[in-house]
């Protein structure tokens, strides 16, 4: 148990009633969670509003309710904290309740549209060859050194984390990887977090059924970089017309990298294959089997970091030599038949335009280019006109299937996407419902040394419809139906 008065330290109060010189046993934000003697948090949340649960949780036992306003009715015995912002109150709490854990390892960030999974995952598998005990937090999975635990969201709820980084602490892990969405960021997730450093790594189209505008979406991001310390990193892509608007008001060391503009850290792609890509990185050559310039930015970011964290700078590239590609990302598979599947969560326009520019830079110019497509329910609605168009005029055939459609129907989603495409496109275009029956399609209309994309869902095991989620993995799906095609 904890005394009350030690978790609220650098809490900002504005009212009090009750003791905070008692022992308490937990922290929820969840009332349905809330046991005797612990504390409730009334996060005010996109669905429900927490204030409403109060009494729910005082019913179970709550020995202390932290809340924007304090309720009509107080029951005596109970202590009520007023806070103007629960959620930012919430992170103080998490941290301190835990031992504050992220000063106790070195903590890096990482946001941005696309990579962070790739740069914090492979950031991860580096320092672990380089023996280091590690932890990784990210939309995959959770990883305390080598126990794995399910990641159920892209940045976890604050006290999720700080449970994550003790127990981190207790094995001895000196450095944490950790995804930083603008979710996150937003409803304060990553507040109260000891972070040693954080990376850029691009900006585009997204989320903007969530931040309404780019400008609230960018400016959501920087938020990371205006908390860090002074004797914290902050690592950019400079090729980003976003990178410096993110070291614009931050105290920390400010670090660049880029492929084609002056930076800290600069590359050079000179040799590109499907097997892999020839970089030159400090005047030194690095043979990677992640492949296309989107993949060269995130070895570029992982090469900065190793640096700035202290690894030697030949050990790096040596270690990054064996670093493989992250499980949906740009993850491929070739069949007896010459055909290739390559499988990318790439669910933005600009990830999805990075991929198929990649894979028509390695094509010889005789092979057809096959991309299935879907775009998620319940997400921001301006992006599908984009991905139909982008999918439509890059590639030989392009296929609109369901991805996630949540509560959406998928035919309108489809309709979204097709309203898109370019007169000159629509002849190049089908629509199929149903993602099993699209990826087969696109292994029927698949000859020797085409090349089938997949894109939208990468790592993920499962597809959404209506709250219900039922088993679906896209490369397996590829995988078995280019297989059956042998039959």
């Amino acid at each position: 148990m904890k005394l009350l008065k030690d978790i609220l330290y650098g809490v900002s109060l504005s009212a009090v009633s009750g003791d905070t010189n008692v022992m308490v046993n937990d922290v929820h934000f969840d009332s349905r969670r809330v046991e005797m003697d612990d504390v409730f948090v009334a996060i005010r949340g996109t669905v429900a509003d927490g204030h409403n649960f109060i009494q729910k949780a005082v019913d179970f036992g709550a020995r202390a309710i932290v809340c924007e306003e304090l309720p009509e009715l107080m029951v005596n015995g109970v202590t009520y904290l007023q806070v103007a912002n629960c959620n930012s109150a919430l992170a103080v709490i998490a941290s301190n309740f835990y031992g504050n854990p992220s000063k106790n390892l070195k903590l890096v960030g990482v946001t941005g549209t696309n990579g962070k999974t790739t740069v914090t995952t492979l950031l991860y598998n580096l320092f672990k060859k380089a023996g280091f005990k590690v932890g990784l937090i990210s939309t995959i999975k959770v990883l305390v050194d080598d126990q794995e635990y399910k990641a159920t969201h892209t940045t976890p709820d604050v006290l999720t984390t700080n449970n994550y980084l003790s127990k981190m602490n207790e094995v001895g892990v000196e450095f944490c990887f950790m995804e930083v969405s603008s979710h996150g960021i937003h409803q304060k997730r990553a507040e109260g977090l000891h972070f040693e450093g954080a990376i850029f790594t691009n900006l585009s189209h997204d989320h903007l059924d969530y931040h309404k505008t780019f400008a609230e979406y960018r400016d959501t991001k920087k938020k990371l970089f205006d908390g860090l310390s002074k004797k914290a990193f902050a690592l950019v892509n400079n090729d980003d017309k976003n990178g410096l608007v993110m070291l614009q008001n931050t105290k920390a060391k400010k670090y660049t990298y880029a492929l084609k503009s002056f930076a800290d850290y600069r590359a050079q792609i000179l040799e590109k294959q499907f097997n892999g890509q020839l970089l030159k990185v400090d005047d030194n050559e690095l043979w990677s089997r992640l492949i296309g310039d989107f993949n060269a930015y995130n070895l570029l970011a992982i090469y900065a970091t190793a640096d700035i964290l202290g690894l030697e700078k030949m050990e790096i590239l040596r270690l990054m030599s064996e670093l493989e590609n992250v499980d949906g990302r740009f993850q491929y598979y070739i069949s007896k038949d010459k055909i290739t599947a390559i499988v990318d969560y790439a669910h933005t326009p600009d990830a999805l335009k990075n991929v198929l520019i990649t894979i028509n830079a390695l094509r010889t110019g005789n092979e057809n280019v096959i991309t299935v497509v879907g775009c998620g329910g319940d997400r921001d609605k301006s992006k599908r006109p984009v991905m139909g168009h982008i999918a439509s005029e890059m590639s030989n055939q392009a296929i609109f299937t369901s991805d996630n459609p949540r509560t959406e129907s998928p035919t309108t989603i489809i309709e979204e996407m097709e309203a898109g495409v370019e007169a000159q496109n629509v002849r190049k275009v089908l629509s199929i419902e149903n993602r099993r029956q699209a990826i087969k399609a696109a292994c029927k209309l698949a000859v020797p040394n085409d090349i089938i994309l997949v894109a939208g869902k990468g790592h993920e095991t499962y597809q959404e419809t209506n709250g219900v989620r039922v088993e679906f993995d896209d490369f397996k799906e590829v995988k078995e139906a280019l297989e059956s095609l042998k039959k």
